[in-house]
Parts: structure tokens; sequence; C-alpha cells
């Protein structure tokens, strides 16, 4: 049973003019404000940017699309919702995914409770009264009960750690912050630095309309074909038809994609036999094809260098220069313990005789100049230079807000030797103040949105909890939060992942600790946590109670 401290006296004297703040607008936002309404509270959402859709706000470059199947990567909550909507491809564009979630906020009429343009800079905790004081850059601040970080895995762009990087004359563009007009860069000489999901998406498409386009790579990915094309009618009617059942069968599954999970290790089948099964998933297009063809991928050193060699001879076979291939190539980074990618055409794109590609292994950069990009080599000069340089994934939107808990405790201060929290949900000092999808949860290891909805339901459930039995403040107990972190480390050591350097352990942030940030035991397990937790009176949390209750 969780432990219950009372209040002390005298009873709270602040009215709070909120029961919630909800921070951010994209798919998480947007969905908390719809389950906290529908419990009649007041809620309030504050988004930074100048419109809602969060990541699809904001990722506009070309090429940005999503990399799960779009009628999975949706919302199961409303059923008419399913039917209504009508996505055109299997992977959806960005303009696409932002007017679905536009076409969300409408048909909810979620507008009028978001507040555009307010930034929320800071978060106090008043333990006397159990309430949040909130402060935004427009000067205001909110008085609330409780605090629900909806402010994306993906949100907080990576500091630039390149010499000189205001110097550069040309035009300056980051993936992350695209302009919302376009840009043409026809004739134009463009760098591109930087190759992850960003990078690779973008490459083929600004090929297209560059004189010359230069890569510039530090980390080789495993990138593998969408094969992305417009959802045959039939096919949709179909799924249509049977959207309910697929939606409970994505709630249940290990990562918010419906699939049978394999059974064999790859060291049982023989070389003929492996890549027969590696071939077909490469062309079932799906972002996790090759993961799920046998069951020791991501445990097993030899059984994960077979789908490794697999990829790279697939980069052999498709770029024309032996060089390029090669360099293009990843050598001791075990498949899929960087995120993979889904690409069109982007190993193809460097056959073309004005697309170049400079290993920064080899030759570093050394600065950014007025000219363009100097590395150990040479200058490098270009018109253009596209950043697509990554994240502060999963911490960096939360410790961006100076957040204050109990004791006067910040939260950058306790995460300064990485995240701590219970169950992903609350970090224990910080009463009252919700995460959704954030770090030590499944999460970038998931269909983002089926983590979510997770996510949102179990905290619109606990907050109706704690109303309807006149409790103010729930928080995580240090032991809980202790044996949590520790259950997500031993089960994430037993994987490939903590041993790569990536955005998965913070590796990509100069100076940010090594930890692994998500929880690798599956949605489907760590769903079944949650509801044990809170099935079991919210084990693992202290609850208090009003004075009187």
């Amino acid at each position: 049973m969780p432990s219950v401290r009372p209040l002390p006296h005298p009873s709270p004297r602040t009215t709070p003019n909120l029961d919630v703040v909800v921070v951010g607008a994209g798919f998480a936002g947007l969905y908390q404000l719809y389950r906290l309404r529908e419990l009649g509270l007041t809620v309030r959402a504050l988004e930074a940017c100048d419109d809602i859709g969060g990541t699809w706000h904001r990722n506009r470059y070309p090429g940005a699309r999503c990399d799960i199947e779009s009628t999975s990567y949706s919302y199961s909550f409303s059923p008419e919702l399913d039917q209504e909507w009508e996505w055109s491809e299997r992977y959806a564009t960005q303009p696409e995914i932002l007017r679905y979630l536009h076409h969300v906020a409408d048909r909810f009429a979620l507008r009028a409770d978001i507040s555009l343009r307010t930034r929320v800079t800071r978060a106090v905790y008043d333990e006397r009264d159990h309430l949040w004081q909130v402060t935004t850059d427009t000067g205001e601040t909110l008085t609330t009960r409780f605090v629900v970080l909806a402010t994306g895995c993906m949100s907080a762009v990576k500091d630039l750690d390149i010499p000189g990087a205001a110097a550069f004359e040309g035009r300056a563009l980051h993936t992350a912050d695209w302009p919302h007009e376009g840009v043409d860069v026809t004739g134009r000489r463009v760098a591109v630095i930087g190759t992850g999901c960003s990078g690779v998406q973008a490459v083929p498409i600004l090929a297209e309309q560059a004189a010359a386009l230069t890569v510039f790579q530090r980390t080789p990915v495993y990138a593998h074909p969408a094969h992305n094309s417009a959802l045959p009618s039939g096919e949709y009617a179909e799924l249509k038809a049977r959207y309910p059942q697929f939606r409970v069968a994505q709630r249940q599954s290990r990562g918010g994609t419906v699939f049978e999970p394999p059974t064999r290790s790859a060291l049982e089948s023989d070389d003929a036999e492996r890549t027969a099964t590696y071939a077909a998933a490469w062309e079932s297009g799906l972002l996790s094809g090759l993961l799920r063809t046998y069951n020791d991928i991501l445990v097993d050193p030899a059984a994960n260098e077979t789908v490794a060699e697999f990829v790279r001879a697939k980069i052999r076979s498709i770029v024309n220069d032996p060089g390029t291939a090669e360099t293009l190539s990843p050598r001791g980074l075990p498949y899929g313990t960087k995120r993979p990618c889904l690409d069109t055409g982007y190993y193809a794109t460097y056959n073309k005789p004005h697309v170049s590609l400079v290993d920064l292994t080899r030759t570093p950069i050394v600065r950014l100049t007025p000219r363009g990009i100097e590395t150990s080599e040479r200058e490098h000069a270009f018109d253009v230079i596209v950043f697509a340089t990554g994240f502060d994934a999963m911490t960096g939107s939360q410790v961006a807000i100076d957040i204050v808990g109990k004791g006067g405790t910040t939260l950058r201060k306790k995460w300064a030797h990485g995240p701590r929290n219970h169950l992903g949900l609350l970090s224990s000092g910080f009463p009252n103040l919700f995460t959704v999808i954030g770090p030590l949860s499944p999460s970038v290891l998931s269909n983002a949105v089926v983590a979510i909805e997770q996510h949102v339901e179990w905290i619109t459930d606990c907050i109706a909890h704690l109303r309807e039995h006149r409790l103010t403040e729930i928080d995580a107990t240090a032991d809980a939060e202790a044996q949590w972190c520790a259950h997500v480390a031993e089960l994430a050591d037993l994987t490939l992942y903590p041993a790569v350097a990536s955005w998965y352990t913070g590796a990509n942030v100069p100076g940010k600790p090594r930890v692994f940030l998500a929880y690798t035991g599956g949605l489907d397990r760590y769903r079944a946590l949650c509801a044990a937790a809170a099935l079991d009176g919210c084990r693992g949390f202290t609850l208090t109670p009003t004075t009187g209750a």
C-alpha cells in the first residue's frame, strides 16, 4: 500500500486558478487536454510555437514524414475519428500529419484552451499549499494543482558544438526549425551536416534541387527503403472495417505496432535462409522489419552482425563507388542500437555526379568560416548549410525549464547524473508533475502515439482518483524510484544498446551523462506494470490527503 502523509495545519490558503497546466500542444498535449477536459477540469495548454502540432509543426524540412505507417501512427481513442480521417499515403508527410492534428484540435474544440507563443520558463512547487507556480515568457504566472509535461522526446534542439557557428555568411538552416515558407536551393551549393533520420530524409530531396550537395557524415546509419506509396482504397477500407480490433492489438503489442514476435535465433538459420528472411524484411518497407526477423538481433553480437552485414551488402549493391559505399557502411555499430532510418533513395543519391560525401572521422570539421566549412583537409564553400545535427533527446525539453521541487531542489540538479523517476511518470521530490513519454519509459522504442495514449490515460485516471478521494498530492517514493531506475538499467544491460554512443544514451550532447534513456522491456510489459501500480493503490507513490479528509 502507498504511504499516506497527513497535511500539516493550517489548511491551504491559496486557491489555484487552474486544475492542470499542460506544457505542449503536439500529439501528447492535445490528447492530454482532451482527456482532462472530459473530467470537467479547468485546463490550459501552453505551447511555445505559434501554432499546434509540436514536432510536426517545427520539422518542415524537405522529405519530412513519419516512419511508422500512417494508419498506426494516429490516435486510437475515437472510433469516429478513425473512420472519418483519410490517410493518403502509407507513410504520411509532415504536412498531412499536421493537417490531421489540426483536424483533431478543431473536431474536439481544443483550441480555446491552448495558449500559443507561450513558453514555460519556470515552475516552482509550493509545499505548503501543494500547488505549482508556473511562469511563462509572456510574464504570466499561473497557479495550478497539477502540471503535465507533454514537451516531447525530440523537441530540444541540440546546441551546435562547431567553432565559428555564427561566422558563415550564407544561409544557415536547421531541420528542426525549417522556414514555414520553404526554401528553394535550386542552383545553390548546399551542405548537409548530419546523417540521422532527418538528414537521410532531406538529402535526396535537396539533391534534386541543388547545383552541388555535400554531405558531412560523422557516423554512418543503417537505412532501408520505405517503399512508400498511396494507400490502396480497397486495403484501406478493409482496415477501417477492422480498426477496432486493430487498435486493441496495437495497445496489447510490445511496441505499438502489430506483428508476430520472432521465436528463433538468427544463428539457427543457415546463410541462405537468413538472407532470404532479411530480404523479405528489407522489401517490407517497415522500420522494424529487420528487427522482427529473429529474437536475438539486439542481444547477441554474432546474430546482430548477420543483419548488419546484410545491410552493408545492400549498400554496396546500390552505391556505385566502392569507397563511398564503404564510407556509408556502419562498422562496429550493431544494427538497431541507433535508430534505423527509412529512406527513399538515400543511398542511390550518392551516385549522382553533383553529390559528394565527407567522412568526418577522417577529415573532421575545424570551424565554420564566412565562406563555408573548414575541415582538417580544406575549406568547402557553400551558399546554404543545413544542420541536421539532432536533439538533446528525452531530457532536454524538461531541464530546459527551471523546475524547482521540494526543498528548493531543481530538476536540473537532481538529474545532473541522469534522469531519475518512477515508471517514467513522476520524479521523487517533484509532486503532481507528470511527464508524457519522457525518459525511462518505452517512448522512443515504440510507436510514440500508442505510448502517448497509455501515459495520458494513466495520468488522467490518476488525477481523477486523487480528486475522488480528496487527495492533493502524489509523489514518487525515493525507494520506488531507485528500484525503477535500477530495473531500467538492468534490462538495458541485457541488450546491445548501452555500449553504443548514441542519443539513446545521451552521448550526442557534450557533457550529458551517459545513461540509457528508455525502457527496453516493451510497451506491453510496461503498460502492465503501470496498471498494477494503479490497482494496488498507487504503489510506489506517496499520497497526501486534503486537511480534514
